[in-house]
């Protein structure tokens, strides 16, 4: 992040335009429109400018720029096309330590202007950083699409009932959500279709029985293999809505920075044999901050039903009252699968596909080979990579042919994955010569051999015969 998006109270404060031209103009008009007192300084300026000042009491000082210009300024805007005098500005401004913005000169500026979308009080802000204002503009149109204008009326509603809700529920965390369940509910529908004394007089009946409002939940939430853009709407909306994030090495960073800034985050590790926080100490963690009023989410790679161990979390929650949540997530063996161009079910290939934990819960790779030796089904191995020499034995022990396809998915749908291929003869030497690391998928079935006709990912692809 290269600025800091900041909102600037501006009532009453001297700013410095230099520059007096159609661009000039603009950033005249928003920094009038915070309440700037305003002063130009330019050899000649635009009608609309000189119209704008004389509207606002501004000052224009008919001269070319000098440093003496910047004596009682506070923001200094830059908007000449003179590269030379932008320049000088951003020089001067800054020995003085003013924050200052050059147009159109992101490497010249402190600060910058995001481009707006406004709804009365409602403001959202979208900057790239100088990098694309195209993207920028796109953007906000269509923001501006999507917000409607009576979200103003629905903020300057909530500004003014603001003290009341306070003094009636002085606890923040039960505040936030009587917020957010008023904003999405029964009440602000009413504010959008302008029927705000409907709206006041039922929040302030809600206000008079809040004892049953708030209570703790917990919501377990498949992330996905990785890609952000891989989380459903739901799961986004409530990891958006949590107190309290608990979250594993599996859930990318990417995804965790998606929730509210102000939320509690806690890592609980689950790496191989090495968990920062033991199982069971997780549920009981859950249990506990649910008990104090908190939304709780437990974020988990992939999907919490398959291979999660979320089954076990919501068994301690249901067992002892607390509310719950289950959001599926796209399975790690669907993602890997299908960013590798492998199809896990193709009619000349496979006819089924069975999952399967790639170690058990005591830590040994044993399962019914038997079940595993349909040469018209898909296997897919979850965690994999540690017990690879002996399922690749087992599988061959007890009939699969060593020639069998077989694909290993490193770090699935992330700018770091890697598909190994080779057969259950050759890719335990494979992997001792590539060395890919954990999460990793093993995929086992004649559909491997479409990897190299179907692969789109290709960066990074180690791909052996």
């Amino acid at each position: 992040m290269d600025f800091l998006p900041v909102s600037l109270r501006l009532s009453g404060t001297s700013v410095l335009l230099v520059g007096g031209g159609q661009v000039a103009t603009r950033k005249a008009r928003l920094l009038l429109k915070a309440g700037a007192r305003l002063t130009v300084v330019a050899p000649e300026i635009g009608s609309e400018l000189q119209q704008l000042l004389a509207d606002s009491d501004g000052v224009w000082h008919q001269a070319s720029y000098s440093s003496a210009a910047l004596e009682h300024a506070v923001l200094v805007v830059a908007a000449t096309p003179h590269s030379s005098v932008n320049q000088q500005v951003y020089r001067d401004a800054t020995q003085r330590r003013l924050q200052v913005n050059v147009v159109d000169s992101p490497d010249l500026c402190t600060f910058i202007f995001p481009a707006i979308v406004e709804r009365g009080p409602l403001t959202v802000a979208i900057s790239s950083g100088g990098n694309s204002p195209v993207l920028v503009r796109l953007l906000r149109r269509r923001i501006e699409a999507m917000v409607p204008a009576a979200y103003g009326n629905l903020a300057r509603f909530a500004g003014r009932l603001r003290d009341a809700v306070k003094a009636a529920i002085p606890g923040e965390t039960a505040r936030r959500l009587f917020w957010e369940g008023s904003v999405e509910g029964t009440v602000g529908e009413l504010v959008l279709a302008g029927r705000e004394e409907q709206a006041e007089a039922l929040l302030r009946t809600q206000l008079q029985d809040t004892g049953n409002l708030y209570r703790g939940e917990v919501y377990l939430l498949g992330a996905g293999p990785g890609d952000p853009d891989l989380m459903t709407f739901k799961a986004l909306r409530l990891l958006q809505s949590a107190d309290v994030v608990l979250y594993d090495r599996l859930v990318a960073t990417e995804i965790v920075d998606m929730a509210r800034r102000d939320a509690e985050r806690i890592y609980v590790g689950k790496a191989r044999s090495d968990h920062a926080v033991p199982q069971h100490e997780i549920n009981q963690l859950l249990v506990m901050l649910a008990r104090q009023g908190k939304r709780v989410v437990r974020l988990k790679g992939g999907d919490p039903f398959i291979f999660g161990r979320g089954g076990e979390e919501i068994d301690l929650l249901a067992e002892n009252g607390i509310p719950f949540q289950v959001i599926p997530g796209i399975t790690a063996a669907s993602a890997a699968a299908c960013y590798s161009g492998i199809p896990l079910t193709h009619r000349d290939y496979a006819r089924s596909v069975r999952f399967v934990a790639g170690h058990l819960k005591d830590g040994t790779v044993s399962h019914n080979w038997e079940d595993f030796q349909s040469e018209s089904e898909t296997l897919v191995f979850y965690m994999g990579l540690v017990g690879l020499p002996v399922i690749c034995e087992q599988l061959q022990r007890h009939g699969r042919s060593q020639d069998t396809p077989v694909a290993l998915v490193e770090r699935a749908t992330t700018a770091g994955q890697r598909v190994i291929t080779g057969t259950l003869g050759t890719m335990v030497d494979i992997v001792q010569r590539e060395q890919p690391r954990a999460p990793t998928l093993i995929i086992v079935g004649d559909v491997v051999r479409l990897h190299q006709k179907l692969a789109w990912f290709g960066a990074g692809d180690k791909r052996q015969a």
